[in-house]
């Protein structure tokens, strides 16, 4: 183990030194590391060490880090998101598989699927405010612009659960299909959309009312989201071995596109410009890289096991 680690250090520091380069970070949670590649060639570099059981990463509101979430080590770890070096740890965060934080940049909400509940922290030095009951499984979330509400998924529970930030307690639950996962608010703040795991759909919840009011159709095992940037459209990624990402239109809540994209497509991330889509393929140990123009894969960069998690800095806006 610590030959491997050395090994990445080294790959670390040679990265690092070369002038300029842009830098994408995967997570590999079965590796309990991150690979760093370089985003004008596809390949990967080097890999950095993280911590045991990294499921997700998020980068902070500014972009300054990209924060690993620890489930066994109850601790984040942060990483310079242009070098991929280690920036701190922050201890004592019980259990984080999901993260996110509220548009205000009030709270620091994260979920806890394997005890049942949702740790919330003031974003400002991560001291715990409150934790929520979230039968079963609390998996992803997302919050309403206003930063009243976040929205939880539970996936053995097959249903939406609402946090009231105001007062930290649970405002209600809905029930929806089964193994619901990726949660999505609309660019205007009316529905929000819930990928459907162990089906094959996007489930449509009007929050307000608190009712489903439609299912968009996408490919088995929908299961996370990625706004393309332009306040309209959404990707969603099919994860099964086949795999795909559809492309859902807000307004008119349907799909409008589907690509292929073989090996569990996870997470995903935009370039700036809009014509490349990065998606970490769970099942293939790859970065899957689509080209939007040509509409197919371009490019399968090699990674390691269980890829999460990606993000580089040159992306495009999250709405």
């Amino acid at each position: 183990m610590k030959s491997a680690h050395l090994i990445g250090s080294v790959a670390l520091v040679c990265f690092a030194a070369s002038a300029g380069a842009e830098t994408a970070l995967v997570l590999n949670s079965g590796d309990e590391n991150v690979s760093l590649i370089d985003t004008r060639n596809y390949k990967e570099t080097g890999r950095t060490p993280a911590c045991k059981e990294p499921h997700h990463l998020m980068a902070t509101p500014d972009d300054s880090a990209v924060i690993v979430a620890c489930a066994i080590s109850n601790e984040l770890v942060f990483f310079d998101p242009r070098t991929g070096q280690e920036q701190k740890r922050v201890k004592n965060i019980s259990d984080p598989y999901q993260l996110g934080f509220s548009p205000d940049k009030k709270w620091f909400v994260a979920n806890s699927l394997r005890l049942d509940r949702v740790d919330l922290y003031k974003a400002a030095d991560f001291s715990l405010v409150a934790r929520v009951p979230a039968a079963k499984t609390p998996s992803h979330m997302a919050f309403d612009k206003a930063s009243h509400y976040v929205f939880i998924t539970l996936q053995e529970s097959d249903e939406i659960l609402a946090i009231d930030l105001r007062t930290q307690q649970p405002a209600w639950k809905i029930s929806v299909g089964p193994t619901p996962a990726g949660i999505y608010m609309t660019p205007d703040d009316k529905y929000l959309l819930v990928a459907i795991m162990g089906a094959d759909y996007v489930e449509v919840i009007d929050w307000q009312a608190r009712k489903s009011v439609k299912k968009i159709t996408t490919d088995k095992a929908a299961h996370n989201f990625l706004a393309r940037g332009d306040g309209r459209h959404v990707f969603v990624s099919n994860r099964s071995m086949k795999g795909s990402i559809s492309l859902v239109d807000t307004q008119t809540l349907s799909e409008i596109e589907q690509y292929d994209v073989p090996g569990g497509p996870d997470d995903m991330e935009l370039r700036a410009d809009g014509k490349e889509l990065w998606a970490t393929a769970r099942f293939a140990r790859k970065v899957q890289v689509l080209d939007l123009q040509q509409k197919t894969v371009s490019r399968s960069i090699p990674v390691g096991r269980s890829p999460h998690g990606v993000f580089f800095l040159k992306h495009a806006a999250r709405q």
